[in-house]
């Protein structure tokens, strides 16, 4: 198995908590410094977090409220 990058191990994690329902459609993801925080990384890498997120169509964010589980996040 390859290695991966920081940010996509984080994406991936959070990911399957979504999916697990852990996170469920409409509640708020951990902010930029909780994610930085919990993870121990940079806010770079937590920017390409929440960005994985949103291209994978898991997530929307609110400016100046957060980062959201879609309602209808897909299956995969």
């Amino acid at each position: 198995m390859p290695p991966q990058y920081r940010y996509q191990q984080v994406a991936d994690d959070l990911a399957n908590r979504i999916r697990s329902g852990e996170f469920p459609p409409g509640s708020r993801l951990p902010s930029r410094a909780e994610l930085c925080e919990q993870y121990e990384v940079s806010s770079f890498v937590a920017d390409r977090v929440y960005l994985m997120l949103k291209m994978q169509g898991l997530t929307e964010s609110l400016p100046g409220a957060g980062v959201f589980v879609k309602d209808s996040a897909p299956d995969q």
